[in-house]
């Protein structure tokens, strides 16, 4: 028998076999999700930021944006290279009364070798020879306009600050202003370190000049010792070597600082602007601005390369007899200068709304959109009177109707005033000028007392005038009570408020309520209609800002700029200024006036609120308004109605409304006031405040408040009687439709009108306290004022009209 060998396992005895894991398709929530018909892919991620990646995919996208910074910083750096490069433009500005640009100039030159003359204020060229590089300092004085300008157009600032004088109040205004507007990269020096002996009082002044700078620019590391050799000539390398950071809105533009003006003879010729190009391309059919003096048309631009050391004289000669080397000339697309829309654009338009929107004599105040009639009668038509048939208009006027009856067929309808419509309602045969009178009801008195909130009031005028003026006592200055009563007004006892209100309307709702734009037409201003209008303004800054990417002189190009019918004028107070001169490139339509509108924010150490209408100087970006703004609230409304402030107070953000050109961009801008230095006597200009520009709209409504109050006099339940609203009972039925209100949240209407001293009878929602203040709403458009160009010569006559009264 043979012997099969048969397979043998043991048991397991120490494996354990555990409950294998549920997935999340096995659930009852995700098996329900299935049933349904639609699996969400769970896996996937929405954006790619959220995706999960590869290493290798991680590593090839740091490499990649450390190639695009690369190409970025090396384009942004191929301006300033070679023999034609642009020169690195360096703003010097001191701080203290006894910082000295100059010597601060002079101490970087001295670091490299370079031995030139520096002047007190102006622009000088310097080549740095070790580095291949050129800088341009722009030395000014303590002016808060000069600085502004130079900080605007330098790639660098340099802040002078002094080692035995804190820095004042004037030069605190200028670190907040040059921080306001934008600044490119800073650097900070001190001078007269070296005069200090001993070294643990040099460490203490620097650190606390450390602390002050940082508290204004936290990104300040060192400050810079500007007697010292040393550290001046590894500032010198910093400037010549590193890449500005710029200036945003100043780079989406193309700019030039201006080297070289030269005037014409006659003023039909062109004046002649020499300078490099420096960011985007120069378009010359665009306008350009040239500081303070206005925009012009760009006749031509031809280039403007600087004479070479080692050039032959037959390659000069060449190249005085070749003809100007031309760059660009403007096309049929150039910008005209004209502000407003040609009136012929709106004038059917405005006919045309005035034809289908007839006005009709107001009985009311309007409430919304629509007017609520007193309960008079008078404003409607007079019925029909019965005459004989073939009466002729004029022989109507001499019969009576009651000489007539209204038997027989002899007799048919005529209308004074035109046909009456069907839906008249049928009214006793009086006419408006015949006064309706009604019989006394005799009526059985009643047994209970009357409450004397139903009683006819007859004051004595004397005594009322009293209680009157001590109601009105309580307030303090304007100022004041816009903070404790804001909108609140106080009509006189002689003066009709249904008249001295005419414009006034009612609203549900500010928020919600629409505006009937109709009324105001008749108010609004001349040049309304040919503003320039922005649709989509996300759209259209879009389109322009990328207009200007394509085309135009290429940065870092010299050329010279010939610009047409500039006023000669202008050449005597250049020569009087040492301020720098630049000019910038609009964007298409930023010529145009427009509705435009500022976010403003009044500093929180200003000593007093600015009221609106206040006259102030606003520089937005190249350009500078002397404007009057109104101010209203900030934020977005369903019905874009929002209300007017009367005054901005300190540390308060609100929107400021004005027509001035328009600007593309959230700009950082500075408010700034004209006041009387306390020092000097003079009078200065001062930073009260910032500005941020914000997209333009005609069609935002600025609605100023009126509020009239007034006292319970009498409360019976929900029934009170009304008294110093209103003083004459014409006036409480004019704005009978209006809703009241109280400061402790009841509301309610007026009912009836009780005697002739403005006293009326209203219900409310609920019973209100004896101390509770009653109140009424109205509104009406504001409209913005125009802007002017600010220059010198506009300060120059402020002064000579204040020294004359």
């Amino acid at each position: 028998m043979r012997l099969t060998s048969q397979s043998h396992s043991h048991r397991s005895t120490t494996k354990v076999t555990h409950k294998p894991f549920k997935s999340r398709k096995a659930t009852k929530g995700s098996l329900k999700e299935i049933q349904k018909g639609k699996v969400t892919n769970l896996s996937h991620r929405k954006n790619p930021h959220q995706q999960m990646m590869s290493k290798f995919d991680r590593r090839n996208q740091n490499r990649q944006k450390l190639q695009a910074k690369y190409k970025e910083n090396l384009k942004s750096s191929s301006v300033f290279a070679g023999r034609d490069g642009a020169p690195r433009i360096v703003a010097v500005i001191p701080l203290c009364s006894n910082s000295n640009a100059t010597n601060a100039v002079q101490s970087l030159n001295n670091s490299m070798d370079i031995d030139i003359e520096i002047p007190e204020e102006g622009i000088s060229l310097v080549n740095v020879d070790r580095f291949k590089q050129k800088i341009q300092y722009i030395a000014v004085k303590r002016d808060l306009i000069a600085c502004l300008d130079a900080t605007r157009i330098a790639d660098f600032v340099l802040f002078v600050l002094s080692s035995d004088q804190e820095v004042d109040h004037i030069g605190e205004t200028i670190i907040r202003s040059v921080e306001s507007q934008g600044i490119s990269t800073l650097i900070t020096v001190v001078q007269g370190l070296d005069t200090i002996e001993h070294a643990k009082k040099k460490a203490s002044i620097l650190t606390s000049l450390k602390s002050y700078i940082s508290h204004f620019h936290p990104d300040q590391e060192k400050i810079h010792n500007i007697d010292s050799r040393q550290e001046c000539a590894n500032l010198m390398r910093t400037l010549c070597t590193i890449v500005p950071k710029g200036i945003h809105w100043r780079d989406e533009r193309s700019w030039m600082l201006i080297e070289d003006v030269q005037w014409p003879e006659s003023p039909q010729q062109s004046v002649i602007l020499t300078g490099t190009v420096r960011g985007k391309g120069l378009k010359a059919d665009r306008l350009v601005q040239v500081g303070d003096w206005g925009r012009f048309q760009v006749e031509k631009i031809t280039a403007a390369p600087l004479a070479r050391k080692d050039k032959k004289p037959d390659d000069i000669a060449n190249e005085d007899v070749d003809t100007e080397n031309l760059l660009e000339v403007p096309g049929e697309d150039q910008d005209a200068l004209a502000e407003l829309a040609p009136e012929e654009v709106v004038m059917q338009d405005n006919f045309d709304l005035t034809m289908t929107n007839p006005t009709s004599e107001k009985r009311g105040v309007l409430l919304d959109d629509n007017h609520y009639f007193s309960d008079d009668e008078t404003h409607l038509p007079c019925p029909p009177k019965r005459l004989p048939k073939g009466t002729s208009a004029y022989q109507s006027a001499w019969f009576l109707g009651d000489e007539f009856s209204d038997s027989g067929s002899d007799y048919e309808d005529f209308d004074e005033q035109g046909d009456v419509e069907m839906h008249t309602p049928a009214l006793p045969q009086v006419c408006a000028e015949e006064p309706t009178e009604y019989e006394v009801t005799e009526i059985a008195p009643t047994t209970y007392a009357k409450s004397e909130a139903f009683l006819d009031p007859k004051p004595d005028d004397e005594s009322e005038a009293k209680q009157l003026a001590e109601f009105r006592s309580r307030k303090a200055t304007e100022a004041e009570d816009d903070r404790e009563f804001p909108d609140e007004i106080e009509l006189h006892p002689q003066v009709l408020a249904r008249e001295r209100l005419a414009r006034y309307r009612g609203l549900k709702s500010l928020r919600t309520s629409t505006w009937e734009e109709s009324e105001d037409r008749a108010y609004e201003p001349q040049t309304w209609r040919r503003l320039f209008q922005v649709q989509n303004y996300k759209s259209a800054r879009s389109r322009v800002t990328r207009e200007a990417l394509v085309g135009g002189v290429t940065a870092g190009k010299r050329v010279r700029v010939y610009l047409r019918d500039v006023p000669l004028s202008l050449k005597y107070s250049q020569a009087d200024s040492f301020r720098p001169l630049s000019s910038y490139s609009l964007l298409r339509h930023e010529h145009k006036q427009a509705v435009v509108n500022f976010s403003v924010t009044l500093n929180s150490d200003h000593p007093e609120p600015i009221k609106s209408k206040t006259e102030l100087i606003l520089q937005c970006g190249p350009r500078r308004f002397v404007i009057k703004p109104l101010f209203s609230q900030s934020g977005k409304t369903p019905n874009d109605v929002h209300k007017f402030d009367r005054f901005l107070h300190p540390g308060q953000t609100a929107v400021a409304t004005f027509i001035a050109p328009v600007t593309w961009g959230s700009i950082p801008s500075l408010l700034l006031k004209r006041t009387i230095s306390l020092e000097s006597a003079k009078p200065i200009l001062e930073l009260i405040g910032t500005c941020t520009s914000l997209p333009p709209s005609s069609n935002r409504v600025i609605a100023k408040r009126v509020i009239l109050t007034g006292h319970p006099y009498k409360i019976h339940k929900k029934l009170v009687t009304i008294r110093y609203m209103f003083f004459n009972r014409e006036d409480v039925e004019w704005f009978k439709s209006l809703q009241l209100w109280t400061k402790r949240g009841r509301s309610g209407y007026i009912k009836e009108t009780l005697g002739t001293h403005g006293y009326f009878k209203a219900t409310f929602d609920g019973k209100i306290n004896p101390q509770d203040t009653v109140g009424v709403s109205l509104y009406k458009r504001m409209w913005p004022r125009d802007s002017l160009a600010w220059s010198e010569a506009h300060d120059e006559v402020r002064d000579v009209n204040m020294e004359l009264n």
